[in-house]
């Protein structure tokens, strides 16, 4: 089915995966790109437009964090939780649009952005902790316990990337083919209820990729507190 997939961008340079993915990609950045210029190109006290918008997610990102590890926190981390939030939902969005594909609808572009996130708040929880406190942390709260309590730490972290991965990949692909097939079977107009329950979808998985990796962060950063 992938070998019949109809994309403008594969007219230009085929319709291998690697190219594919890669080419809507660079539009997902052009978009995020353009959006940042019109929201940052006339900054005002009473934002309106673009600004508007941008301020309004960013604020969304603060919030959401805020619950999970306190607005200060969730300050500190916003760059990186909003930049994959974006990202995702404009990937996820262009992906409704007959005639393109989103990239994260390929198991390795969102393989990397789980990867991104695993080494990312392993990294700051070290940074925070230190190496040796970090990984102390993963033997339980009694030494007795140490031997099973380590590898199933283990293990759990590592299965984070295959659940980031394979969730996010997993919700868009069916979508893609569920919309796939819905052109196939219907005229134009009659699908439109059905772009309106994948665009939600792509919101509700771009929010989900995002208030996980802000949990992750947090019970890195935070193990003092979830010992108490």
């Amino acid at each position: 089915m992938e070998g019949r997939l109809f994309t403008f961008l594969g007219t230009i340079g085929g319709h291998g995966q690697e190219w594919i993915i890669l080419s809507h990609y660079v539009l997902v950045i052009g978009i995020i790109f353009l959006i940042a210029r019109a929201a940052t190109n006339k900054l005002q006290l009473v934002p309106t437009g673009a600004q508007n918008v941008m301020e309004t997610f960013v604020g969304g990102i603060i919030t959401m964090g805020a619950d999970t590890m306190g607005e200060k926190n969730a300050r500190v981390y916003m760059p990186l939780i909003a930049s994959l939030a974006i990202v995702i939902f404009v990937s996820n969005m262009i992906g409704v649009i007959p005639g393109f594909e989103a990239p994260t609808s390929n198991i390795n572009f969102t393989l990397s952005l789980a990867l991104i996130v695993f080494v990312y708040y392993n990294y700051v929880g070290i940074k925070k902790n230190g190496f040796i406190n970090y990984f102390k942390h993963f033997m339980g709260p009694m030494p007795i316990l140490a031997p099973l309590m380590f590898p199933i730490e283990i293990i759990s972290h590592f299965s984070r990337i295959i659940s980031l991965s394979f969730r996010l990949f997993g919700s868009i692909r069916g979508d893609d083919m569920f919309l796939m097939v819905l052109l196939m079977l219907v005229p134009w107009l009659l699908p439109l209820p059905g772009f309106f329950l994948l665009t939600a979808f792509g919101f509700l998985q771009a929010f989900i990729f995002s208030i996980l990796t802000y949990v992750y962060i947090a019970g890195s950063v935070m193990m003092e507190h979830e010992e108490h």
